[in-house]
């Protein structure tokens, strides 16, 4: 039984939600709930599930689309398509230019706090903070429960609100803590402190009490909350304690089903459902279900379902999130199998960018990373089990969002009787979002490495990512068999590329710059389209150089970001939403202070 299926009706029975229109921890009760409701032990069992069905910030009211607290779905989707990926140039906006425009502004860094894109993300997940602290809050008067399920539970709440303030953080930087101490009126707090000690003591407490293995997939365990207890200090710069527990759970981490951490074989299984089970790459994910007969998508993927190939796709609907040409460059290969760390944009890929569908077009013949095929969708190769992509003709507006397609988070022809959910109208999915996966924890602990001085080791753990593709071929993109019939199956002879990638020789990080460097862009490879990007070339201080190259060499291709600019000191957090400052005024006195530069 998957844990997370469970959520959406049982949290909308028995849960206080807040208004709209009220300030994000002002709650107003919306239905005749009791105390003695959830102060019994099946009560706060329920109020957790409710916890953990806010994972995916998104709500199901009578089949509508809507996150949680009603907002806008797309700026609440877990995966951070928009924040991460989409402000972090993995990808354009996509569609063209009228629609979703809320949009655009993020990407060229022209947001101000009145776009309500900020007040649905900040709502949603301040919901799923109320919901682990309505758990903690009434635990104490569940007589029925045994002290070791207390601790138990406790410790899945607090893992649970240091993912979501974890979340916050990285996007506002400065926001405003409230636990489940905090009286009925104690809505209205200033976000002047730091909340990093906050994060930190959550995910140590998760990381001490739960279990190796939890008998529910979707609960999370004793090693995700270490990899992100590791990631917090990561993020702090707290290098030697991070490697203290990135190397416990490299060592000894388990998945929910009791499978020893590793990669999967086939870098796409961990973007198929049907593996799902199996996957030992699995540290914590959202877990997402399709066709469950609700009348929506809300439980599958429905933050990402505008993001679809558009026009004469299977899809219908929408043409967003488009990978960006130097994400595409980025996997090109040198003689050795090796990336061009610097000068990956020099010889671009070839797209078809301009080229009707209609007229010929033969893809690029140079050396690249097999992953780039599994993550865009490129003209003239398989689309999955689709068919080719066929180019114009599934791209709404090339000259606006380019020519690519993307991939990862897309079903597969062949179990879309299962896993692809047409309930709405736009395409969801099973699909499970991935928070932390092991080559993502191989990295950080690279990274940390690295900062360490200890260039052998990160290099160890780098190559190991790298060798999954150099390793096993038989995982790279092959072409049909037939491809005017793409249900024949794909050939085991003829690779859909030319794919070369080899892992970096013994020695290769010969300084730590390097060393870092080579890492960076290994995540940029490796998590493209999964919503790290703008985060990690934040926390690493690079973000207005890598950005504001990436605006100058895609406005050569592309009108998207005509005008961007990203500017350091400022854009590395977006503006806290003045919604949320208005509503918190007192005395006439802001409780909200602003980020610097808005």
């Amino acid at each position: 039984m998957k844990f997370i299926r469970l959520v959406s009706a049982t949290a909308l029975a028995v849960l206080i939600f807040y208004s709209c229109n009220k300030s994000f921890l002002e709650r107003q009760p919306q239905g005749a709930l009791k105390i003695s409701d959830v102060s019994t032990a099946a009560g706060i069992r329920t109020l957790l599930v409710g916890a953990y069905g806010a994972l995916d910030g998104q709500q199901n009211v009578n089949g509508s689309v809507n996150s949680l607290g009603g907002g806008n779905s797309w700026a609440c989707s877990p995966d951070n398509w928009v924040w991460g990926s989409m402000a972090g140039g993995d990808a354009h906006k996509g569609s063209d230019a009228g629609d979703q425009a809320a949009m655009v502004p993020v990407a060229t860094f022209t947001i101000d706090p009145t776009n309500a894109l900020l007040n649905d993300k900040w709502r949603a997940v301040y919901e799923g903070i109320n919901r682990c602290n309505d758990v903690l809050k009434y635990m104490p008067n569940a007589t029925d429960m045994k002290d070791a399920e207390k601790t138990l539970v406790s410790a899945e709440a607090r893992f649970l609100r240091a993912h979501y303030y974890f979340d916050l953080k990285k996007l506002f930087n400065q926001v405003p803590y409230r636990d489940e101490t905090a009286g009925p009126t104690d809505y209205k707090l200033a976000n002047t402190a730091d909340i990093w000690p906050k994060i930190e003591a959550d995910f140590k407490f998760a990381y001490d009490n739960l279990p190796n293995t939890q008998t529910d997939i979707g609960r999370a365990n004793k090693w995700a909350a270490g990899a992100y207890l590791a990631k917090t200090y990561l993020y702090q710069k707290k290098y030697t304690e991070a490697k203290t527990v990135f190397d416990a759970v490299i060592a000894q981490g388990v998945t929910t089903n009791g499978l020893k951490y590793d990669l999967n074989v086939n870098f796409e299984n961990n973007f198929r459902p049907e593996f799902e089970k199996t996957n030992p790459e699995a540290v914590f994910v959202v877990e997402m279900a399709a066709n469950t007969g609700s009348g929506s998508v809300a439980n599958g993927n429905q933050g990402d379902m505008l993001n679809h190939p558009y026009g004469s796709s299977p899809f219908g609907c929408c043409g967003f999130y488009q990978p960006t040409q130097d994400l595409v460059n980025s996997y090109r290969t040198d003689a050795g199998g090796l990336p061009y760390l610097d000068t990956y944009n020099q010889t671009p890929v070839k797209s078809d960018l301009g080229i009707p569908s209609a007229t010929a077009f033969t893809p690029d013949t140079v050396a690249l990373d097999p992953r780039l095929d599994w993550t865009v969708g490129r003209r003239g190769l398989p689309y999955h089990d689709w068919g080719l992509h066929p180019g114009q003709d599934w791209i709404r507006d090339q000259n606006f969002s380019g020519p690519y397609a993307p991939k990862k988070m897309i079903t597969w022809k062949v179990t879309q009787a299962s896993y692809k959910d047409n309930a709405s109208w736009a395409p969801g999915s099973a699909i499970n979002v991935f928070i932390i996966r092991f080559d993502d924890v191989l990295l950080m602990a690279a990274e940390v490495e690295a900062q360490l001085g200890n260039l052998a080791t990160a290099l160890t753990y780098v190559n190991r990512v790298r060798n999954r593709m150099a390793q096993h071929p038989e995982a790279w993109l092959y072409q049909y068999q037939n491809n005017a019939n793409p249900d024949g199956g794909f050939s085991t002879t003829t690779k859909a590329a030319n794919y070369k990638v080899s892992p970096y020789p013994a020695g290769a990080f010969t300084s730590k710059d390097l060393a870092l460097k080579a890492i960076y862009f290994e995540r940029k490879l490796e998590l493209a389209m999964e919503g790290h990007r703008f985060y990690d070339l934040s926390r690493w201080g690079i973000a207005a150089t890598a950005i504001n190259a990436l605006i100058a060499y895609e406005s050569q291709i592309t009108n998207d970001l005509k005008g961007a600019k990203f500017t350091p000191g400022k854009n590395e957090y977006f503006p806290i939403p003045q919604t949320q400052i208005d509503l918190t005024i007192q005395n006439g006195q802001k409780t909200l202070t602003q980020n610097p530069g808005y």
